[in-house]
């Protein structure tokens, strides 16, 4: 009977390159390497905001003139301003925790004694049992004074579905929906309210959640990522190959 070799065809071989085990552990390592130190980066730059968002609250309060002036140098900084709420474009932002209770936060603008316009977030208010019944605190007709945080106004969320401008209830504050509702002039600020007022509403404003220990976790990871396929190349590509030898 005819004898059939089990060795590879001429011309090709079944044994593995030796420079193959090499350039995977290197590729891995500077990849897992390089998104350690994005992570890091990204660590850092999250630490200076939160210092900044720090020295920020300890600085004298502005007045609108001066936030025109400074710019983005104006976020949270403290702001003092007058003008008058008009509760006409009153919206209420769902699903806003506090304490664990879900709520909402109330934002209507402060139309300026110089005739531009803020918007103002009042506070934080517990729902209701009946989510179909919002809550009614109190709008003050005259003319206010307040003082408050000032920080971006946020407008990029992934929704669902979009609520109509006229709607009291929206998921998110989508800043482009709203000035096409309002004023296309609306500034890119909102405020923090935190002068007190007799309106049922809670006006506690945690610090900004920078993130610094996820993005310090993320980068450890991704660190031992590297130092374990270094250690596997040593172990399966230079250990092994010195015992076979």
């Amino acid at each position: 009977m005819p004898q059939f070799s089990q060795s590879a065809a001429p011309g090709m071989s079944s044994a593995r390159p030796p420079w193959l085990p090499t350039l995977a552990a290197l590729l891995v390592a500077a990849l897992t390497t390089s998104l350690g130190e994005w992570q890091s980066q990204r660590a850092e730059t999250k630490q200076a905001l939160g210092a900044m968002y720090e020295r920020a609250r300890q600085l004298p309060a502005l007045n609108w003139a001066q936030v025109q002036a400074i710019g983005e140098s104006a976020r949270y900084r403290r702001l003092r301003i007058s003008g008058e709420f008009d509760p006409a474009f009153q919206i209420w932002l769902d699903n806003r925790v506090h304490q664990g209770r879900a709520g909402y936060h109330l934002i209507l603008p402060l139309r300026l004694d110089d005739g531009a316009s803020l918007l103002v977030n009042r506070g934080w208010h517990a729902a209701n049992a009946d989510r179909g019944q919002l809550p009614s605190p109190a709008t003050p007709s005259a003319r206010q004074t307040l003082e408050g945080i000032l920080i971006p106004a946020q407008s990029r969320y992934l929704e669902l579905a979009q609520a109509t401008p006229a709607e009291p209830v929206w998921q998110n504050l989508d800043l482009d929906r709203y000035r096409a509702w309002f004023d296309s002039s609306l500034p890119d600020w909102l405020l923090l309210q935190t002068s007190p007022a007799d309106d049922g509403l809670t006006r506690d404003w945690p610090q900004p959640d920078v993130g610094v220990t996820r993005h310090r976790i993320y980068a450890a990871q991704w660190y031992s990522l590297a130092a374990l396929s270094v250690g596997l190349w040593l172990y399966f590509v230079v250990l092994t190959k010195k015992a076979v030898g």
